[in-house]
């Protein structure tokens, strides 16, 4: 295994964990009354990551730990897949 195929595989994983934290957000949101469009979703969910972070301050008066894992996971996945991407050309 390359290091490139270490990167790209850390890439996907991130992915899949932004996608679950972007579910978790959603869902929260629903059940707070907000309506999400669940077939549009990766279209609005800048929108709604902003959403579930203000009606979560609101409550709490913190922000909520999914805004957090959304952000950091698909930073990461975005950083780890160029970096893949990269070494794969060499």
């Amino acid at each position: 295994m390359t290091a490139s195929d270490i990167f790209l595989t850390i890439a996907i994983v991130c992915a899949v964990c932004g996608v679950a934290s972007a579910i978790a957000m959603a869902d929260a949101l629903q059940k707070r009354g907000v309506r999400v469009n669940w077939i549009l979703m990766r279209m609005f969910m800048p929108r709604y990551a902003v959403q579930y972070r203000d009606v979560i301050r609101a409550e709490t008066g913190r922000v909520g730990p999914w805004y957090y894992v959304f952000l950091g996971t698909i930073n990461l996945a975005l950083v780890t897949a160029v970096i893949g991407l990269i070494l794969r050309t060499r």
